[in-house]
């Protein structure tokens, strides 16, 4: 199932506003830990998954990139990130990459911010993925943690009386598949998958791991938006370097 969710008016007025905060969980915890792991992107070919509003794909290009195709399946998206770049070399289509056809061998990096936990087939996703990278290409992508999206819908967080955090429930987590949640509106969907689903997939795929990074934040990030804090006691987000492995 593809839920086009961004494409949703109100969600995205308001999601919009979320990313617009210079404190939010992308800027001080996703976005930095992700970009430890970004490879030499002077003279690659990129395609970014799920490129949102397009920020990522135009860093690639001011830092020399050949070629950028930033793909989303959202309108509202893609229409953002035209408005917001326009430089050579990059390009921005409505596109779902499981419809994409892309020839073997042809993408220098992949990259995919908090995209792949919206996307069914996990399993042809990364093997499109894998034919699609040149030898030694590297996929880079973060994800919802799998301790996050296991729990089907219950409580999450366990309170006492008082109110205070007394710990994370995980509960429901090797029933992989479909998951919905109320993040901003109601029924959001997205897929959850363990762990070894994930890391197996990557490797059965032809691509060896290189880093997985579960982000922590710093104190300055804490000082600066308390309720990470959390993230000391549950990851929320999970990102992984992988390279293609040479035939």
């Amino acid at each position: 199932m593809k839920q086009n969710i961004y494409d949703n008016n109100t969600f995205f007025e308001k999601y919009k506003e979320l990313r617009a905060r210079k404190n939010n969980y992308n800027n001080l915890l996703e976005q930095p830990n992700f970009f430890t792991l970004i490879p030499t992107v002077k003279n690659k070919v990129i395609l970014d998954i799920g490129c949102g509003m397009g920020d990522f794909a135009a860093y690639c290009i001011s830092q020399g990139a050949k070629h950028v195709t930033g793909i989303d399946i959202s309108s509202n998206m893609i229409a953002n990130a035209k408005k917001r770049h326009n430089y050579e070399g990059l390009t921005f289509e409505q596109a779902a990459f499981e419809d994409l056809t892309i020839l073997d061998g042809t993408i220098d990096f992949v990259s995919s911010s908090l995209a792949f936990h919206y996307i069914a087939d996990f399993q042809l996703l990364v093997k499109k993925i894998s034919m699609a990278l040149c030898e030694e290409g590297i996929l880079l992508f973060s994800l919802e943690h799998p301790i996050v999206t296991a729990n089907k819908g219950n409580e999450s967080w366990i309170t006492n009386e008082e109110g205070n955090l007394l710990h994370f429930a995980v509960d429901n987590y090797q029933n992989e598949g479909l998951r919905t949640q109320n993040w901003i509106v109601d029924n959001v969907i997205m897929y959850h998958r363990t762990m070894s689903t994930i890391l197996n997939t990557l490797i059965e795929n032809g691509l060896q791991i290189e880093k997985v990074i579960e982000p922590i934040p710093t104190k300055e990030a804490v000082s600066n938006l308390p309720s990470l804090h959390k993230e000391i006691r549950r990851p929320s987000f999970l990102i992984i370097r992988a390279k293609k492995v040479k035939n």
